[in-house]
């Protein structure tokens, strides 16, 4: 049995889908002893019973903290001594301490940069990577035995950047069950009878294209367009904020003459608004959301692979989604809608979702749950990866899905 440890940059709800996609992840990797290690966060003790059986160790960090330093996380780690290491994300300690272990040790270790390398991440806190990349972060990934593409283009971006280690391509899954939840929509009470509620889901950061989302649903709630059906749709934005963004976004819905309410602050009692803010989703909540909406939008300027797509799929959710979700088999399978991230493009994707009838809204979900089913289990994803440990390993041939240098 491979002995592995996975490194990250947060075990906590903190990391976004980057948290499920691990998770889900090594709980699928049966054939495998495992242990999780991480920077502790303000969430990291109430999240870490969520991944049981798996061994999780979170570390505090120290100067300097803008990389998360964390001596006892290497320490943790030459005690466990893994036959294998694999970091999850990029620019902080876990890259470092997964070098230095590997390196003493002559251990190999692969990487998944989730979406990290793309250009637009890139460009994004572009003079902080400049610097990362300079004192840990190129030795790092050119010292990989093999980087774990999320999707082809992915892979791309990559080698774009002269990486010749050889990459995996290995998707994120997704679990199947969808139980029914007892629980009513956070929009509840804001949505009135008989309008449709499209859902956004992921962290409020601006690489998701909130603001061209906003544009685009003001201007077709302004302008008149023959059988227009704008007015029975309300959009519904939920997620984590970072950096003040969700403020931003408030004050744009308000100069675009919206309206908007959030839940965790209703104002007055009155119009129903268009537009409206739900604040952070977890567990029931979560799901909630994702089995009441009509349909699902992530208008993204950069994406690994996008865990809230998949979760919109696997509840049968037609999708409007842009190219850089790295989701092609979307489009080619008739799961979802493609809009690029301007807004004259995105106006044009709300108008062909809204003017779908009923049944060929419900027909799109349940081809995106087909394609789920047949491309996206966890199952098929944690024997993939195990496959590519055995070969680094020496212990099995090269899998389908590698590309070589």
């Amino acid at each position: 049995m491979i002995k592995s440890a996975h490194l990250t940059a947060s075990v906590s709800r903190k990391a976004g889908g980057l948290f499920e996609a691990i998770l889900r992840l090594v709980q699928s990797q049966t054939d495998s002893q495992i242990k999780v290690f991480g920077l502790r966060d303000e969430f990291s003790d109430a999240d870490l019973p969520a991944w049981n059986p798996v061994s999780v160790a979170a570390f505090k960090t120290t100067w300097p903290r803008a990389i998360g330093r964390a001596p006892e996380l290497l320490e943790a780690l030459n005690k466990f001594a893994p036959d294998i290491c694999h970091t999850h994300g990029l620019w902080l300690y876990p890259s470092i301490a997964t070098k230095n272990y590997s390196r003493k040790n002559n251990r190999p270790y692969l990487i998944s940069p989730h979406g990290m390398l793309d250009p637009w991440a890139l460009k994004n806190s572009r003079w902080k990577k400049l610097i990362a990349d300079a004192l840990f972060e190129r030795a790092h990934l050119r010292g990989a035995r093999c980087l774990r593409a999320l999707c082809v283009s992915e892979a791309d971006s990559i080698r774009r950047l002269q990486l010749q280690n050889d990459i995996a391509v290995i998707p994120n899954g997704i679990d199947l069950s969808t139980a029914a939840v007892p629980s009513e929509p956070p929009w509840k009470n804001f949505v009135e009878p008989g309008k449709k509620v499209l859902l956004f889901l992921s962290r409020i950061h601006p690489k998701k294209g909130l603001v061209n989302l906003l544009k685009a649903w003001a201007k077709n709630q302004k302008t008149e367009i023959r059988n227009r059906k704008s007015e029975e749709w309300v959009l519904a934005i939920a997620g984590w904020d970072q950096g003040g963004h969700e403020l931003e976004l408030k004050q744009l819905a308000t100069e675009l003459e919206l309206v908007w309410s959030d839940v965790r602050t209703p104002g007055p009692k009155g119009k129903f608004p268009g537009v409206i803010f739900l604040g952070p989703q977890f567990n029931a909540a979560k799901s909630a959301c994702y089995q009441h909406c009509d349909a699902f939008v992530l208008p993204s300027f950069s994406e690994g692979l996008p865990m809230v797509v998949l979760e919109a799929w696997v509840n049968a959710k037609p999708v409007l989604m842009t190219p850089e979700c790295n989701l092609p088999e979307g489009f080619s399978a008739g799961a979802a809608l493609k809009m690029e991230t301007t807004e004259a493009s995105l106006v044009v994707g709300l108008n062909e979702l809204q003017r779908m009838t009923d049944a060929e809204r419900v027909a799109m979900g349940n081809r995106a749950r087909e394609l789920v089913v047949a491309r996206f289990t966890w199952s098929q994803v944690a024997r993939q990866l195990s496959a590519v440990e055995q070969w680094i390993l020496g212990g099995g041939e090269k899998p389908d899905c590698i590309l070589r240098a």
